[in-house]
């Protein structure tokens, strides 16, 4: 029972009793259906849209952009962060790009990519792997540069080289503070693929969402909103699960 309620009651209650509230304000009129459309109006209109198809085609085109930008600037950042935490020489060559890059608003760089790229989704994967790269890369950078110095000493004594020092003492050192970054990255991919797709992009959640506030399709917008929290909430889980999988030593501290 105690297993029930930490897995199950105590992550559901607060949106359960949420949308409660929300579906007992629409039915008793304190709230403006037009403005608020009950949640049984919403799970209507998913169902619905779901049956035309045009939801799964927002909601995969969301996901793939978010999934392939996420990807490439997370390698990325593993790889620069890991090499800049291990090497002065390469941090202080890369860091004042890091911090240049990590103070601007990503979303600026959106029109000089469609110039230099074109309209289509290349300049959005560009803007959400730069997001994704400078998060990892930061925290990555903070690990490898937390490892004690010890370790890497004491590894070198007893022969190792400085690819399996780096295998196998900087990189599970530093697991658990990279996978942070990587969990930060997911969950800022997703917010900035929905903000191009307001931008610029004719399918996506993003684009949905600004296409029933245009046309005042209050039931369309807050579904794209919903299903966006949902993607969220999946993704963070996902994640927390793998890093279970992968790091349990963390689990256990």
């Amino acid at each position: 029972m105690r297993r029930y309620l930490h897995h199950w009651f105590l992550p559901l209650w607060l949106p359960a009793g949420f949308f409660l509230v929300w579906q007992a304000g629409a039915t008793y009129g304190l709230l403006d259906p037009l403005f608020f459309p009950p949640p049984t109006v919403l799970l209507a209109t998913i169902i619905e849209m779901g049956r035309a198809g045009d939801l799964w085609e927002h909601v995969s085109a969301t996901v793939s952009r978010a999934v392939l930008g996420f990807l490439l600037g997370s390698i990325a950042g593993i790889a620069t962060g890991a090499a800049m935490g291990a090497s002065q020489t390469i941090r202080r060559s890369l860091e004042p790009v890091i911090s240049a890059i990590y103070t601007l608003p990503k979303m600026t760089l959106l029109p000089m990519l469609m110039l230099l790229v074109g309209v289509g989704d290349t300049a959005r994967h560009i803007v959400i792997a730069a997001t994704c790269f400078i998060l990892v890369t930061i925290h990555a950078l903070d690990g490898v540069r937390s490892v004690r110095r010890h370790y890497v000493e004491m590894a070198y004594n007893c022969g190792a080289s400085p690819a399996t020092v780096f295998r196998r003492v900087y990189l599970p050192a530093s697991a658990p503070q990279i996978f942070t970054g990587v969990r930060l990255a997911a969950g800022r991919a997703l917010i900035v693929t929905l903000s191009v797709e307001m931008i610029s992009a004719r399918e996506g959640l993003g684009a949905l969402v600004w296409s029933s506030w245009q046309t005042f399709a209050t039931e369309r917008l807050y579904v794209a909103v919903v299903i966006s929290a949902l993607l969220g909430t999946v993704i963070h889980r996902s994640l927390r699960l793998l890093e279970g999988r992968l790091l349990p030593w963390r689990e256990r501290s």
